[in-house]
Parts: structure tokens; C-alpha cells; sequence
């Protein structure tokens, strides 16, 4: 990974940032039992990140698969309790209890409908927004 990127440190990662530069976070953490998401997570609460954007194949937290259920219901906004309550499986409940524990806002979106990525980083409402 050396010869590709430099390892995650945190006050290197935050003055890159402030230089404006673009941090890409890149695989997990190498610890068992953490998830990429669960890492993503974690480096987000580090650098004390505004967001988290979860880009996944769907448009959003639904109350069941909508691949499996046609009728499935998306939520265009959820607290983080409810998710973990309804044990809805967009992340992992480590990595949903991590943002509650730090108030880190999630937004969920599909990665896959074109220009969806611009429009969540421009601020328009795309996807499920998860919060307190």
C-alpha cells in the first residue's frame, strides 16, 4: 500500500485538509471485527469530518430490501435509534452507534445513478439523511 498511499495519520490527514486538499480513506483498518464501514466511521470521527457519505447501489435506507419487497418504504430522513432498532442492514450497528455516539450525520445514496455524487456534495437532498 506504501507505493500507492501513505498510511492514515491523523494530524497528517487534517493538514492536508486544511491545505485543500481532497483525503481519500482506502480499505479498513486491519483490525478484526471492523467493517469498512465501521473504519470509514472511525477515520470520519478522527478528522472530525462534517458528514459521512455512504454510497451504496441503492437510493437510500428502505424498511426492507427493495430488490426483495416492491413495496418497501424509503425513509427520506431517520434517527440513528430507529435504524438500530429496526435493525436495518445499510451499515453495521457498530458503525451507526460510532455517529450516534459522535452526532456524525450519514448520508446514504446510490452511487450508480449518474451525477448522484455531485449532488449530495452540492447540498441537494439526494438519498437518506440519518441523525439524531
Amino acid at each position: 500500500m506504501r507505493e500507492i498511499a501513505e498510511p492514515f495519520i491523523q494530524r497528517r490527514a487534517v493538514r492536508h485538509l486544511e491545505k485543500g486538499r481532497v483525503v481519500i480513506f482506502a480499505a479498513g483498518t486491519g483490525n478484526p471485527y471492523f467493517t469498512t464501514d465501521t473504519a470509514a466511521t472511525l477515520r470520519a470521527v478522527e478528522i472530525k469530518a462534517d458528514i459521512i457519505l455512504k454510497a451504496t447501489k441503492v437510493d437510500g435506507i428502505y424498511d426492507s430490501d427493495p430488490k426483495e419487497n416492491p413495496k418497501a418504504k424509503r425513509y427520506s430522513r431517520i434517527r440513528y435509534t430507529e435504524a438500530l432498532q429496526k435493525q436495518l442492514k445499510v451499515m453495521d450497528s457498530t458503525a451507526f452507534s460510532l455517529c450516534m455516539d459522535n452526532k456524525m450525520p450519514i448520508i446514504v445514496f446510490d452511487l450508480f445513478r449518474p451525477h448522484n455524487l455531485k449532488r449530495v456534495i452540492m447540498g441537494e437532498t439526494v438519498g437518506t439523511l440519518v441523525t439524531e
